[in-house]
């Protein structure tokens, strides 16, 4: 189900000569050699572009051009780049380890800037320094603090007759009042690879790193593996899910735009995301729409349940960028006040550096009560070994949807790949 990696790396690099075409915001108008070239996810669209004009209103002489791109194409081509000296000069770097665009992965070949003497270095958080810093070294800078949890529209709950499920049997309740009224409870997605490890992460967060925070510290020295661990119980809950009706009929054969539409037409009631997409649900669903979001329970204790949370925007300065200056100017403005303010207002999410001038979206009022009461655990490939083991989960959890692949088989691929340097 998925193409080879040097196949898919090939066919990434050609899908995104394309996509640049297409999704290139130049904010000056120029785009030539003399403009700061910066790479960001598409989820952060809105966001990036309204820094992006933030900052020139404040440095007219300095022309920027955003390229955006899936999480796919944005982690395939970006090594690529880097090693041949194409790359733009900010980008999306992912905190921690776990994919091929992570810290610890891009700052073994050399390739971020030490960001260690800037002003921000200093503000950032004692508990997120293990996914920013190498060897106590600042190499990114991060911009929000983000969760992953079931986005819903409000008014789509209430037809249903439903609230927000507190335990295990009641998402199973709400499925079932879901299917009465024609609909489904969680729109998803699976035919985007990365949606794929989303469902799983937020009913892990309470079966797995509940009862044991360290298991990624265990997994990495060898004293823990997924076969032998609760993630058996989280990958069978993901699959009951679907086997209760809870999903989209064919998430295989559903894309992320697919997934968001349904929850702004009423198709779905929500849908289990990061909170960047929460603009973006709003947007298709207008103005008028009243989101909320709720962490998925995966057991019958409600104290137990935990959603991941953790540093997700942060962005990196190119060691050998044309435009250094340029960058660093533009990297402060991202770890500013003004700009962590409009980043994450525009993109639903937390500042990942402490900032008295924000006002939260109201739809976030769950993850802000769950981060005051200390029931957020990080994103799970953040602290992961290798870049190998989330690929092998996209194409695991994919298997499992599709009957070809069953959850011990899935798991053992998941220890092979976290077995490899």
């Amino acid at each position: 189900m998925r193409a080879s990696r040097p196949a898919a790396a090939t066919l990434a690099v050609l899908s995104l000569a394309a996509f640049t075409a297409a999704c290139s915001s130049d904010t000056a108008g120029s785009g030539g050699g003399d403009t700061l070239r910066v790479a960001a996810n598409s989820t952060d669209r809105e966001p990036m572009d309204a820094v992006v004009a933030a900052f020139r209103k404040a440095n007219p002489d300095i022309k920027v051009s955003v390229t955006y791109a899936d999480t796919d194409q944005l982690q395939s081509t970006l090594r690529t780049q880097l090693s041949s000296g194409t790359a733009p000069d900010v980008f999306t770097v992912w905190p921690g380890n776990g994919n091929p665009g992570a810290l610890q992965v891009l700052q073994k070949g050399g390739y971020l800037a030490d960001l260690s003497g800037y002003s921000f270095a200093s503000k950032i958080s004692d508990g997120d320094k293990s996914v920013t810093q190498v060897d106590g070294k600042t190499y990114i800078v991060p911009v929000t603090f983000n969760g992953i949890g079931a986005i819903y529209n409000k008014a789509t709950l209430t037809e249903i007759g439903g609230t927000e499920p507190k335990t295990w049997d009641d998402v199973l309740a709400l499925c079932t009042k879901a299917k009465d009224h024609g609909k489904v409870l969680l729109a998803l997605g699976n035919q985007t690879n990365w949606v794929t490890q989303l469902v799983d992460y937020s009913l892990a967060a309470t079966t797995v790193y509940a009862q044991n925070p360290d298991f990624d510290a265990e997994l990495s020295a060898g004293k823990a593996t997924f076969a032998g661990s609760a993630w058996k119980q989280t990958m069978q809950k993901y699959l009951d899910l679907d086997k209760a009706g809870c999903f989209s009929k064919n998430p295989n054969g559903t894309s992320y735009e697919t997934s968001i539409s349904d929850v702004a037409q009423g198709k779905a009631v929500g849908v289990v995301q990061v909170t960047t997409s929460i603009p973006q649900v709003q947007k298709e669903a207008g103005a008028d729409a009243e989101l909320g979001m709720f962490a998925l329970p995966s057991t019958n204790n409600a104290d137990e349940t935990r959603i991941p949370a953790a540093v997700s925007a942060a962005y990196g300065l190119n060691a050998a960028g044309k435009h250094a200056a340029e960058g660093k100017k533009f990297v402060e403005f991202l770890a500013s006040s003004e700009g962590q303010k409009i980043y994450a207002e525009k993109g639903s999410t937390l500042p990942a550096l402490p900032n008295d001038s924000f006002k939260a979206d109201p739809a976030l009022t769950g993850l802000i009560d769950m981060q005051k009461n200390g029931r957020t655990v990080p994103f799970m490939d953040q602290r992961w070994p290798n870049p190998e083991v989330q690929a092998t989960h996209f194409t695991a959890v994919q298997k499992l949807f599709s009957g070809s692949e069953s959850v011990d088989e899935a798991l053992k691929s998941m220890d092979d790949a976290a077995k490899k340097s």
